[in-house]
């Protein structure tokens, strides 16, 4: 019988599979790393050789540039692949577009690291497959049993409400530039919401790339338009990175009010600080009844937790006669936007 540290254990640079010699969402240069998803915290620049889904490749491309990494190998979804004599394959994981889990198997025992995952539909990535493992390594971002989201569309819906109660205002939505921004874009469009809605020109080559990979996004125009200064855009929907909401950019707008879409807004204090008016519960991770409805359904022999609320999750699991233990990788937080 091996042992599960036989075939993956945490090291400083992230979970490294020895057999395989290689690591998962290293936090440092390695010599080859398996990306789970394009997301700055799990997605960076300097490995000898990257492995992933051909969606993240074209989006550490588009964020890191061509030289990211030494050589870099797309991985197509269920398809295993040997690596050092250890089956590696790559399934969605419905985070954001190209993101996936890495299940990975030796000698009888299979190991299932989920990356970044949700569990409710979106319409602009792969839904979550899931995967019979031995051991399914979970993330915990929203492991609290507080942390309950709502239906991204009645969120979506808040919005326009709001439009139509202040057509006087520019609503400003913060949103993270790769899924978020796509995601209720989306979700604003299958509420019927037809207008041009405005974009940063941060999110400009990534809402371009999700066009070009078949993501309907309709009508988007640049938040930037000279002459506009100052009263522009009552009315309009006008998305931008959290990071441009601390700029003077907000000036430009007709009494803006300002928004936010994630799954931190259930938390009335993140909300004040950012000087939220109009608080949009959206998250791209799961919330505490998705986690617990996953570990339930995949029922694993152990479950390994990670990068979030680790201990609520590992106590749940104790109360079930289930078998789990904390990581504690470090490195993985909320992305930081540039």
């Amino acid at each position: 019988m091996i042992r599960p540290s036989d075939l993956l254990v945490p090291r400083p640079e992230g979970l490294y599979c020895p057999p395989g010699d290689f690591h998962i969402d290293p936090v440092r240069p390695v010599r080859r790393a398996l990306i789970t998803h394009g997301h700055s915290d799990h997605a960076r620049a300097g490995h000898a050789a990257v492995l992933a889904t051909r969606e993240t490749l074209d989006i550490m491309t588009i964020r890191l540039g061509d030289g990211f990494a030494g050589t870099r190998q797309e991985a197509r979804p269920g398809v295993p692949l040997d690596l050092g004599g250890v089956s590696v394959a790559f399934h969605p994981a419905g985070h954001v577009l190209g993101s996936a889990q890495v299940s990975v198997a030796w000698r009888g025992l299979r190991i299932t690291a989920a990356g970044d995952y949700k569990r409710t539909p979106d319409p602009t990535c792969a839904p979550f497959e899931p995967v019979p493992s031995d051991i399914f390594i979970t993330e915990a971002t929203f492991g609290l049993p507080v942390f309950r989201h709502p239906p991204p569309e009645v969120e979506a819906r808040r919005l326009l409400d709001s439009l139509a109660l202040f057509p006087d205002r520019a609503h400003l939505v913060g949103a993270y530039s790769l899924g978020k921004a796509q995601r209720l874009i989306r979700l604003l469009r299958d509420l019927g919401h037809d207008a041009p809605i405005r974009i940063h020109g941060a999110l400009a080559r990534m809402c371009d790339y999700y066009v070009s990979r078949g993501i309907d996004l309709g009508r988007l125009e640049p938040a930037t338009v000279p002459g506009r200064m100052g009263r522009g855009f009552a009315g309009e929907i006008v998305l931008g990175p959290p990071s441009a909401f601390a700029a003077t950019w907000v000036r430009r707008f007709a009494d803006p009010l300002i928004a936010f879409a994630s799954g931190w807004m259930r938390v009335r204090a993140r909300a004040r600080q950012r000087g939220v008016e109009l608080a949009l519960i959206i998250s791209d991770h799961c919330d505490w009844p998705e986690l617990t409805r996953t570990l339930t359904e995949l029922s694993p022999a152990e479950t390994w937790v990670t990068h979030g609320r680790e201990e609520a999750l590992v106590r749940w699991c104790a109360l079930q006669g289930r078998v789990a233990r904390p990581l504690h990788l470090v490195g993985y937080e909320d992305e930081a936007e540039d």
